[in-house]
């Protein structure tokens, strides 16, 4: 390797700025910094050799008592329906040192489907306990033990579906554990009287609610197409999301040489995208019939029938959770509140849907000349 003396450094400094005039002290930081290359350099080799095993070590960090506060949901998933009661579960444990707190804090908030908010629920610290917003009243701990924060939710909706964070706070310490809330229910497809691919997402959620019904999840669809779904119009999901299930791929509906799936088309602007979308409901606490001995009438006839027997129109939300959750079977098409016309089946026979149990749907007929029955529904007090 070639020596490199203070005044070679000099000489060839000189030259390489072609004997230009600069200032000394930054002649001698020049200087300095080709000193510090080309110690570098020389000791290049030197680095590979001494550290060629640098990669078989690695930094353990141990921790000598572990940790001092663990929270623990015993279920994953935990499944209700409308109107039930659920209890939620969770425990912690803590350090068995330490000493009683009695600001010891156990929160439960519900995850949203972007999981970027979070939706307060329920916080107790000792003998203080407060619910929030639509859970008021409805949420409680079960307090089992007192080791015990799981949740209990009475008189549960459809929208408590999803996804619930227990967080106990001790001190510096904290922990979570997350719990998914499913319910009984059916997914259905759905388009207004306007007719198909007229529902941005905020008319697509009205929709869904004036039927007794919530705008459904991915996963609930997914659960749906795995039962059997399949629809080749694409809807809105709750997440913002536009897609739909095919079980049976043909060629109008992503190629007939496409595999079975959920047909994704990403997420689309909430106000000027239209679509139709994918609702989702429940069984509630009531009677869904056909109003029996009755004649045929127009759709004002129809309200006015259930009213006078006590009842409401049913809403298409109601006729589907009927034949998908309790097996209702009618052949007689009637009203519904939208103005549509449908008939449950569940037994599939001639003349009533003779391939297939499904819903079967005869549109958005003249309101005022044609005449049907009418399907009603009583609720529970």
């Amino acid at each position: 390797m070639a020596v490199w003396t203070y005044s070679t450094l000099v000489a060839w400094s000189v030259h390489s700025v072609r004997c230009e005039v600069i200032p000394l002290v930054l002649f001698r930081k020049m200087i300095t910094l080709l000193l510090l290359g080309f110690f570098s350099l020389s000791q290049a080799d030197n680095f590979d050799q001494v550290y060629s095993d640098l990669e078989n070590y690695r930094t353990i960090y141990i921790s000598e008592n572990g940790p001092r506060l663990s929270v623990v949901t015993e279920q994953a998933r935990v499944v209700s329906r409308r109107g039930g009661n659920i209890t939620l579960p969770c425990s912690f444990q803590r350090d068995p040192s330490s000493a009683p707190n009695p600001k010891l804090r156990i929160k439960w908030t519900k995850l949203t489907s972007d999981f970027l908010k979070e939706i307060d629920v329920f916080v107790a610290m000792g003998f203080h306990k407060k619910s929030y917003g639509s859970f008021h009243g409805r949420v409680h701990l079960q307090g089992a033990s007192e080791n015990d924060a799981s949740l209990v939710i009475t008189e549960i909706t459809l929208e408590d579906y999803g996804k619930y964070k227990c967080e106990v706070i001790d001190g510096l310490e904290d922990d979570t554990g997350v719990v998914s809330l499913d319910l009984q229910g059916v997914v259905f497809p759905y388009f207004p009287r306007l007719g198909r691919y007229n529902l941005n997402f905020h008319d697509a959620d009205k929709a869904c609610r004036d039927q007794d019904a919530i705008v459904a999840s991915f996963d609930q669809l997914y659960d749906a197409w795995r039962g059997g779904l399949d629809w080749c119009n694409a809807g809105w999901l709750s997440d913002g999301s536009v897609q739909y299930p095919i079980t049976k791929p043909r060629e109008p509906c992503g190629g007939k040489n496409t595999v079975p799936g959920v047909r994704n088309y990403g997420m689309r602007d909430k106000e000027n995208n239209r679509y139709d979308v994918f609702c989702f409901t429940s069984n509630d606490k009531g009677r869904f019939y056909y109003l029996t001995p009755s004649s045929k009438m127009t759709y004002d006839e129809a309200v006015l029938a259930c009213q006078k027997d006590g009842a409401h129109i049913a809403k298409v939300g109601q006729m589907y959770a009927a034949w998908k959750l309790l097996g209702y079977d009618r052949c007689d098409a009637g009203w519904l509140a939208d103005g549509s016309v449908r008939y449950p089946i569940s037994r599939p026979r001639r003349r009533c849907s003779p391939t297939e149990a499904a819903v079967r749907f005869s549109g958005f007929p003249d309101k005022k000349h044609k005449l049907y029955g009418v399907y009603c529904f009583k609720r529970q007090n």
